[in-house]
């Protein structure tokens, strides 16, 4: 198998958006529903903001890993203020304890999503992605690299922390009407080597 990691394109949003919703268990496609409203197209807004050219979910910020040609894997990240300020009271509850929490590593290289396709779980795809999300993050110049995970994804969570990713901190999801098993969000880091 001969396996890739290239900067993503424009061209990739379609996998983008499947990438970004997967990490976050639908929670994109819940905030997206809600967005364009019952008659509009959830799947067309993810891919129109993953497709722009600013914005911590463009495709500027994301590298996808290919097996054979074909897209497997996604790495989405960038770097995570300096100075964090107060959080906006009009931010929808369901994302405050995830800004809680980015605020907690600042200036570090926020890694947002890493996903893998079902059909290339297992090959380690995760680990060269993170990997790359370490050399990524050391020239751009941060000490630390964070990540936010829910307590539920327990083969990321082993693979974190076999990495050397340190839990820092949780708070609770707040689910609203999200359909979502999992209780918490953790926060991790790790020092980046330069």
């Amino acid at each position: 198998m001969a396996n890739i990691i290239r900067e993503a394109r424009a061209s990739d949003a379609p996998h983008l958006v499947r990438f970004i919703n997967m990490a976050a268990d639908d929670l994109p496609l819940h905030f997206w529903r809600k967005t364009v409203g019952p008659e509009g197209d959830p799947w067309a807004l993810g891919e129109e903001r993953a497709a722009r050219e600013t914005g911590s979910f463009s495709y500027r910020n994301a590298w996808l890993a290919e097996v054979d040609g074909a897209v497997a894997a996604c790495l989405l990240g960038y770097a995570a203020e300096e100075e964090p300020g107060p959080i906006d009271p009009d931010t929808p509850p369901l994302f405050v304890p995830l800004l809680e929490l980015e605020a907690m590593a600042p200036g570090s290289w926020y890694l947002n999503v890493l996903a893998t396709y079902d059909a290339h779980r297992g090959q380690g795809l995760g680990s060269a992605l993170l990997a790359h999300a370490e050399a990524v993050a050391a020239a751009a110049g941060h000490a630390t690299i964070s990540l936010i995970a829910e307590d539920t994804h327990q083969d990321a969570l082993r693979l974190y922390r076999a990495k050397g990713f340190r839990e820092i901190a949780r708070r609770p999801v707040v689910k609203e009407d999200w359909d979502v098993d999992a209780s918490e969000w953790i926060l991790f880091t790790k020092p980046v080597s330069p």
